[in-house]
């Protein structure tokens, strides 16, 4: 089977397609022949070298997220045929998506939403888990006023899509006023480019993906996460009982039916850029990196 290996550190020129056997499912696994996958910051930085101590040993492959066609598997929940996608943490496990078939824990997988195709689907994952799991912690419920910053980004915007189902009241910080208008579509009720323009004190949670720590702008009590590891902890709040967290997604099958239910019922849009081929991996990493995406990366097999 093809693979996507990365035998030392550098440029998306250090992106090797290989052949390697085809891997054995254990007991609670299921072996899935991936139909696509995406690129995310993370493997970025971890080709890059960038990540550090939590890398995985060199060689390895690369990617987080998938979807595909269950082949194989020592489970009765996902049996062969079934359309999934799922989550493999590849910095906690070693455990690359960018390959022809992969052994996932299914406990890391879930059936595919219907609504979409499973390209689509492959580029939800990481962002979709990431955001649903940073609105659990943030206990975000209808009627409570929620402030997203860097709300244009994969997870970003699914964060919005995802507290507008959920009732809530979304206010957005972004980055650039093109994107003013594209938060405003996923369920923004008012966005800004301007820090200064943010109320202070005025939300009930803040969901912070890129470090820009606006701590002023929750509300006593309130709740502020970020997930954005490389900035550093979040300042400490606690004069103004405000509950902070730095927050590192999961593995979770649970959450990925809980959002594949909600895609299903059209309540989230998901976002594509652009699609590339396995063998156009190099490619796909040289698009990801001049930015400007309008979505996620899609690698199609």
């Amino acid at each position: 089977m093809r693979i996507v290996r990365i035998e030392h550190f550098g440029d998306p020129g250090v992106l090797t397609l290989a052949e390697a056997p085809a891997p054995r499912p254990l007991d609670g696994e299921v072996l899935v022949r991936v139909v696509a996958s995406a690129i995310n910051p993370v493997d970025d930085k971890t080709r890059e070298g960038a990540i550090g101590a939590g890398t995985p040993p060199l060689p390895m492959i690369l990617g987080w997220e998938l979807a595909g066609i269950v082949v194989g598997s020592r489970t009765s929940a996902l049996p062969v045929g079934e359309r999934v996608f799922g989550m493999s943490h590849q910095l906690g496990t070693g455990r690359g998506t960018w390959a022809d078939l992969v052994a996932m824990p299914a406990g890391a997988l879930a059936v595919a939403p219907l609504a979409i195709s499973l390209v689509e689907a492959a580029t939800l994952p990481l962002p979709g888990l990431t955001a649903l799991q940073t609105l659990d912690w943030l206990d975000v419920r209808a009627g409570q006023r929620l402030l997203v910053a860097g709300a244009a980004g994969a997870v970003g915007g699914l964060a919005v899509q995802l507290a507008r189902a959920r009732g809530a009241r979304v206010d957005a910080l972004v980055s650039k006023p093109a994107q003013l208008e594209v938060v405003k579509e996923l369920g923004a009720e008012w966005a800004t480019t301007d820090r200064a323009a943010l109320p202070a004190a005025a939300y009930d949670a803040v969901f912070d993906t890129f470090g820009a720590f606006v701590t002023d702008t929750v509300a006593d009590r309130g709740r502020y996460a970020s997930i954005a590891t490389q900035a550093g902890p979040v300042p400490d709040l606690s004069r103004r009982a405000v509950s902070t967290t730095v927050n590192q997604v999961r593995e979770d099958a649970s959450g990925l039916a809980e959002l594949a239910q909600i895609v299903d019922a059209g309540q989230v849009k998901v976002r594509v850029d652009s699609e590339y081929s396995l063998r156009d991996v190099r490619k796909a990493h040289e698009r990801f990196l001049r930015g400007r995406l309008t979505g996620k990366v899609a690698l199609v097999f």
